[in-house]
């Protein structure tokens, strides 16, 4: 049986090895980010060999602790870095009385693209003078 983790233990260190190369030499940032990931895969997998090894369960939460951060990390990356769907949650320069994103969330609005046949009725000129 030692064989099989002696060969585990093989396979693991060059999977680590390949993707470190990866990590180091990725020509992207999205490349380092995915070789992280796959790192941290890596690692659980010697985890769980090594748990399985000894015999010692007390590894188990560290698998499952890493397990969590390597899909948060990895659902972090991958909503700030992929572009939303085009005009999703941006201001239309086009339309008039479209909420800056900057801006969101304080009620303003970009007073370029106001329209003006929205105005709040209660602020309107009573006597129509223009004062």
């Amino acid at each position: 049986m030692t064989v099989v983790f002696v060969i585990a233990g093989i396979l693991l260190a060059t999977a680590s090895c390949v993707t470190t190369f990866r990590l180091l030499a990725g020509p992207d940032t999205l490349d380092r980010v995915v070789a992280v990931d796959a790192l941290v895969a890596i690692t659980m997998g010697a985890l769980a060999v090594w748990a399985a090894f000894s015999g010692n369960a007390s590894v188990i939460p560290g698998i499952v602790a890493l397990s969590l951060i390597g899909f948060v990390g990895s659902t972090s990356v991958a909503r700030f870095r992929v572009p939303d769907r085009q005009g999703a949650g941006r201001a239309d320069p086009n339309r008039p009385g479209s909420v800056d994103p900057s801006r969101a969330g304080d009620g303003s609005v970009d007073p370029s693209r106001a329209d003006p046949s929205r105005a709040d009725p209660s602020r309107a000129d009573p006597d129509g003078t223009g004062r």
